[in-house]
């Protein structure tokens, strides 16, 4: 548990991760992380900051999503399977970003990936959604000790996801992604988020 300033009582990792005290982060843990996300573009967006930050502290990325939405287009997805070698030097010399060869031909593999599985299966927000049975899971721990870095779902998305060409989406990636869309409510009970986000469908 971790009281902060307006005295409610918010999950550990705001006191215990780095960067606890950013207001950025405290805005992501109240406003953004376990509410319900079903758009498209947002759901690339987060797949892609969760793959970018392996190996990386989350407030890290959070610090550069905005150069993020601005190097990737918004994070249009059509526009970004578009992107070409030169594209690709872009991004490489944008110093708002992390400048990993892999993680950005990722996205835009992902994002290529992304329109073969929707001319596939349609609604691919739905689809990811079908992982968790198309409503989020909500859970009840105690702890941020209880809160697994992947489960049976994750494992599942990871698989079928790899199977369609999408890169850094492994279980445990998959398992941050939902968490961070409303998938799970990884709230911890002591958490005010927690109450908040149980009625959310």
């Amino acid at each position: 548990m971790s009281a902060l300033p307006d005295h409610r009582c918010r999950c550990a990792w705001l006191g215990t991760w780095a960067g606890a005290a950013d207001p950025l982060y405290r805005q992501y843990h109240d406003e953004e992380w376990g509410v319900p996300l079903r758009d498209a573009t947002r759901l690339f967006e987060m797949l892609t900051l969760e793959g970018a930050q392996a190996g990386l502290a989350w407030i890290t990325i959070l610090k550069k999503r905005a150069a993020y939405r601005q190097a990737f287009d918004g994070f249009d997805i059509a526009r970004i399977a578009r992107y070409d070698e030169a594209d690709f030097n872009r991004l490489m010399a944008n110093p708002g970003i992390v400048r990993n060869r892999l993680k950005i031909t990722s996205t835009i593999d992902n994002a290529r990936a992304w329109l073969a599985l929707e001319a596939e299966a349609g609604n691919v927000p739905a689809w990811l959604w079908q992982f968790v049975g198309g409503h989020p899971r909500q859970n009840g721990w105690h702890s941020m000790q209880e809160v697994p870095a992947s489960t049976p779902e994750s494992d599942a998305m990871s698989k079928a996801l790899k199977k369609r060409g999408f890169r850094f989406v492994g279980s445990t990636i998959c398992y941050a992604f939902m968490q961070a869309t409303g998938m799970v409510n990884d709230h911890t009970l002591d958490c005010y988020r927690h109450t908040e986000l149980t009625a959310c469908r």
